[in-house]
């Protein structure tokens, strides 16, 4: 065979293979061609099912939430409509109020013109009357001073006339009989006096020459002594004794530890006396921690404030009807802890309650109130247990029972009180007297210091010398005699005193 010839059977071969290549390319190409295209419309057939579920699962839940948004926006029209017409009401309501001030500013406007035309008018006619009352009576100021105390003069005069005809013509039957009631009552139940036991402290001296001392010059000392300390001193011929005088039971403890320093010191003057007396406060003080610390300890009560105990330790030099508080006081507490013992209750809690039951008499001529609301205060103030406070208040049925420790403290009050001889009625009468003797002269404006002495049948007042004029002095004794007269229930008369004192006071350096 040739070349040429094998060349072209080559190339008649390799274009044959060319050929069958691409044919069998093209077939195996329209095969894949059928299968992908079959696989595309199962894809796209799957895809328009799941895209129909998802609308209509869509359809169903846009469904819904239209509904939930409409229902939502229903309510909160009706809740806008109902702002809306309280917003309206609200504002007719402003609108109707402004026309009401606005008329009430306008009223007042024409009062106030009027009032001023009224002022001025008057302040004319006053002045008119000031002259022509100067030109009747021809009187200067001056004059018309005298003319104004002595017309003053008159009325006191007058007054006291007044008082003696009352005393005359009151009912001697009647104040004779009281007063054999009074001397019955008193021998029956004590051979001494009631008030003087319990109004009046002895000073024991060595020498009647002290009682010289004691009075000083022209009577300075013991007037200086009465002033500072607010007791009456009472020197007679009774040897080697002086006897202190005073409703006020630490006032009188005050007045003989002082007293009696002075004694010792021998060196008795104006300037010493306000010292001693100072001293003898803070000493007295002292004491009165010590009683409400021992009293509370006695009754095993602990864990009480000091300044509780403070206010206890006062109660040592009160009494209630003649019978000692602190000792009351005590006493009911032991009785509250066996009651509390047998009934059940809590021992500690009745034991406290029956101790600070009556603390409010402690300071109850100083502030007003009940001394059960008094107490309830001070031991709130001080953080004392609340069951405390629920025990010792409902002593006098100010309060309802609210626990069984109440019940044993108001039953252990009674027992103490109740028992013979425990309290003596006359006394607390003549001691309330003087407490209110006194709280009325200090209730004036311009008082310094006001003490109820002589058994209550004389009141001195001390005034502000820069407050008070001698004439406003005696206005203010007018005054206090008058509400005296009104307001109390008293035997014979009161003589009221008023003192106005002017110190002044340098120092060499």
């Amino acid at each position: 065979m040739s070349p040429l010839s094998l060349v072209i059977i080559v190339v008649s071969a390799g274009i044959i293979g060319i050929i069958f290549g691409y044919f069998l390319r093209w077939i195996i190409s329209l095969g894949k061609r059928g299968s992908v295209e079959f696989e595309i419309k199962q894809m796209i057939l799957s895809a328009k099912e799941e895209a129909q579920k998802i609308t209509e699962e869509s359809e169903k839940k846009i469904s819904i939430r239209t509904e939930e948004i409409k229902k939502e926006a229903k309510e909160k029209e009706l809740q806008y409509k109902k702002t809306e017409d309280r917003l309206i009401k609200k504002e007719e309501l402003l609108d109707r109020r402004q026309v009401d001030n606005d008329q009430e500013v306008e009223r007042l406007k024409n009062r106030s013109i009027d009032l001023a035309k009224k002022e001025e008018e008057l302040n004319q006619d006053i002045e008119k009357a000031k002259t022509e009352l100067n030109r009747v009576s021809g009187l200067s100021s001056v004059e018309a001073k005298e003319e104004l105390l002595q017309l003053i003069e008159k009325q006191h005069k007058e007054d006291f006339e007044i008082r003696i005809s009352k005393l005359e013509s009151s009912d001697n039957k009647k104040l004779d009989r009281k007063a054999k009631d009074i001397i019955a009552t008193t021998i029956q139940r004590i051979a001494s006096s009631v008030v003087s036991e319990i109004a009046t402290t002895t000073v024991d001296i060595s020498s009647d020459d002290i009682k010289g001392k004691v009075i000083g010059k022209e009577g300075r000392n013991i007037r200086a002594f009465e002033r500072v300390t607010g007791v009456d001193v009472i020197i007679d011929d009774t040897p080697g004794a002086i006897v202190v005088s005073s409703f006020d039971p630490i006032r009188r403890q005050i007045a003989q530890v002082a007293l009696e320093n002075l004694i010792t010191d021998g060196r008795i003057q104006p300037a010493r006396i306000e010292e001693f007396v100072e001293k003898a406060r803070v000493d007295v003080n002292s004491i009165i921690k010590d009683k409400g610390n021992q009293a509370a300890l006695e009754c095993g009560v602990f864990n009480l404030d000091p300044r509780v105990s403070a206010v206890l330790g006062r109660l040592h030099f009160r009494t209630s009807y003649g019978q000692n508080v602190l000792q009351h006081s005590i006493e009911m507490a032991h009785i509250s802890g066996i009651l509390a013992e047998e009934l059940g209750a809590d021992v500690a809690v009745a034991r406290a309650g029956a101790l600070v039951h009556d603390i409010g008499k402690a300071i109850d001529h100083e502030v007003q109130g009940t001394h059960v609301e008094i107490g309830r205060r001070i031991l709130q103030k001080f953080g004392v247990d609340e069951k405390i406070i629920k025990a010792m208040q409902s002593h006098h049925e100010e309060y309802p029972y609210e626990t069984i420790e109440s019940v044993i403290v108001q039953i252990a009050d009674q027992i103490s009180a109740g028992r013979p001889g425990a309290r003596r009625d006359t006394a607390e009468k003549y001691l309330k007297r003087l407490e209110e003797l006194e709280s009325i002269s200090s209730s004036f404006e311009g008082v310094e210091k006001s003490y109820a002495i002589q058994a209550g049948r004389e009141v001195r007042i001390f005034v502000t010398s820069n407050k008070v004029s001698d004439l406003g002095a005696q206005k203010i004794a007018r005054k206090i005699a008058l509400r005296v007269e009104q307001e109390l229930k008293y035997p014979g008369e009161i003589k009221i005193m008023v003192l106005r004192e002017t110190r002044f006071i340098e120092y060499a350096r």
